[in-house]
């Protein structure tokens, strides 16, 4: 699938929002600077954007934000699996950083495996923590906690 939507898109790009930034912003303002970040990463100027329920006001592009878009457009539903595969990518590069998490295998998505990591661990630099469950966890560096 992931090959097949990176040989046919005539475009594309990666925008990414860290923990921090999410935390400062909050999620849907992360999202929108991330999605901005992915349009900028673009190595062509869209004519149009099409949007999973988001607009991006900061981006001076005509755009159409489709309520669940990934159901309704071929467009954003590749859009959607290219976000879904850098992430996961990304959490299986976490996991090598800051071992004992699971990243590789949760994805960081809060199922009883990650729970009981942060009940056991404490928070690392790359958890949320306004999020619910991770709050008022100590937050560490994986330098910190190997010495």
């Amino acid at each position: 699938m992931l090959r097949h939507i990176l040989h046919c898109a005539e475009a594309w790009g990666i925008g990414i929002a860290g923990a921090a930034e999410i935390d400062e912003v909050n999620i849907l303002n992360a999202t929108r600077r991330a999605m901005q970040r992915a349009v900028e990463a673009l190595p062509v100027r869209p004519d149009h954007l099409l949007l999973d329920a988001v607009r991006l006001p900061a981006v001076p592009l005509p755009q159409t934000a489709v309520i669940h878009g990934d159901r309704r457009s071929v467009s954003i539903a590749a859009a959607s699996v290219l976000a879904k595969v850098a992430r996961d990518r990304l959490m299986e590069h976490y996991d090598r950083i800051f071992p004992g998490f699971g990243f590789a295998a949760h994805k960081g998505y809060g199922t009883s495996m990650h729970l009981a990591a942060l009940d056991s661990r404490g928070a690392c630099t790359l958890h949320r923590l306004t999020f619910r469950g991770v709050g008022g966890q100590r937050a560490f560096s994986f330098a910190a906690d190997r010495a």
